[in-house]
């Protein structure tokens, strides 16, 4: 079988690399046709080298880049995200991108009738009708790779569409499950990056904390699984086991279960339809794990998962400025420049100084993708 060619978009951040491990576990399988990454420029060189793809994107490294790879037999030519993505010898594209920066390429890839496995959580936040119509128009596949959103993709494959009644997302609650509100407003950032469970990017670390993340994850269903925001609920799951559930009108509910190894559902993802005994994780063995448990988020100790619904519920262009003012919020946290508290104080009044934009454009959205950060922007000055 000829292999398929592969495009990793982000190939440096967390799931970028998790998927180069599961392209290895897998010879013969993917030709790896393209590598995009932002800073991490010492990392892709060594990517390069290895797997010695067609075309190359380095962003603002590029021309550093350009210079080590000269030293060697590197033949890769440089295009950008949205070429690499529409490519006609590209097969999968995986967009591992963070923030706006995946809707060019996802977009490209969609049009272009391309298998996406999605990891980008903004992309559908941001423009999920945009994309979904395209998707329609093209015959594009768009394969979930989040973990919520693999098991719900799992749950459904041979259901009928008509047949959903309600969707459960569920949620380890990151770091500070167990940590009464009044105490939130003294995390520091290196306490928010202690997840229980997951190893992830600092972004969605930082986003698994507020559960601003399960909030964008109903958004994204929403589209994915063409399903009414009102039918997708949350529930806090501390041991990641149950990476969500699915339920059918005549009662039945379907779960998808598995330690929690992003491996899994990036394989899932590019093997798709053929389950492969391919890179190696833990089994799951239920005695060993012994019970499993189950709460409702408190909004008062994970106010962003409301601010996320509600922008959800408004439309528009609302989901861009929220996941937009995030991304810059996030960053100053990181950085020591505001409080944890200060997240989703941001992101209120952000989503509260917009005039929304219904049924936007593309040019809509990323005027509002950019009104939003310099808002956030200028909200973090003010802090200061």
């Amino acid at each position: 079988m000829k292999p398929l060619g592969i495009a990793v978009l982000g190939s440096t951040g967390s799931i970028g690399r998790q998927a180069l491990e599961v392209i290895r576990s897998l010879p013969g399988r993917f030709n790896v046709m393209a590598l995009a990454a932002g800073s991490n420029v010492t990392l892709l060189e060594d990517q390069v080298r290895e797997f010695r793809p067609r075309f190359v994107c380095a962003g603002r490294e590029a021309d550093y880049l350009r210079e080590r790879l000269r030293t060697g037999a590197v033949g890769a030519r440089w295009a950008e995200m949205d070429e690499m993505a529409a490519h006609a010898d590209v097969d999968v594209v995986l967009v591992a991108t963070v923030g706006a920066a995946g809707l060019a390429p996802t977009l490209a890839a969609v049009r272009a009738g391309k298998a996406v496995a999605l990891a980008n959580k903004e992309v559908l936040v941001m423009a999920g009708q945009i994309i979904m119509a395209e998707a329609r128009r093209s015959g594009a596949q768009l394969r979930p790779i989040d973990s919520e959103h693999s098991a719900i993709w799992q749950c459904l494959w041979g259901e009928r569409a008509d047949a959903v009644a309600r969707i459960t997302l569920t949620a380890s609650g990151g770091p500070f499950r167990d940590m009464p509100p009044e105490e939130l407003a003294r995390v520091t950032a290196e306490e928010a990056l202690r997840h229980p469970n997951w190893q992830m990017g600092q972004k969605i670390t930082v986003d698994s904390a507020t559960l601003l993340n399960k909030g964008l994850e109903c958004i994204e269903a929403r589209w994915l699984f063409d399903v009414p925001l009102e039918q997708i609920d949350v529930i806090l799951h501390r041991e990641s086991i149950v990476h969500s559930l699915v339920e059918f009108r005549d009662g039945s509910v379907k779960a998808q279960l598995g330690v929690p190894d992003m491996r899994l559902p990036i394989q899932c993802a590019l093997t798709y339809p053929e389950r492969l005994p391919g890179v190696s994780v833990p089994r799951l063995d239920l005695k060993l794990i012994g019970a499993l448990h189950f709460s409702a988020p408190q909004l008062r100790q994970f106010p962003c998962l409301g601010l996320a619904l509600e922008a959800g519920r408004r439309g528009g262009t609302c989901p861009a400025v929220l996941s937009a003012a995030d991304e810059i919020a996030v960053q100053h946290f990181l950085a020591g420049h505001i409080r944890f508290l200060d997240i989703p104080r941001a992101l209120d009044d952000a989503l509260n100084a917009h005039v929304p934009v219904m049924s936007p454009g593309l040019e809509e959205v990323l005027g509002a993708d950019a009104w939003a950060r310099s808002f956030a922007e200028d909200w973090v000055k003010a802090k200061a």
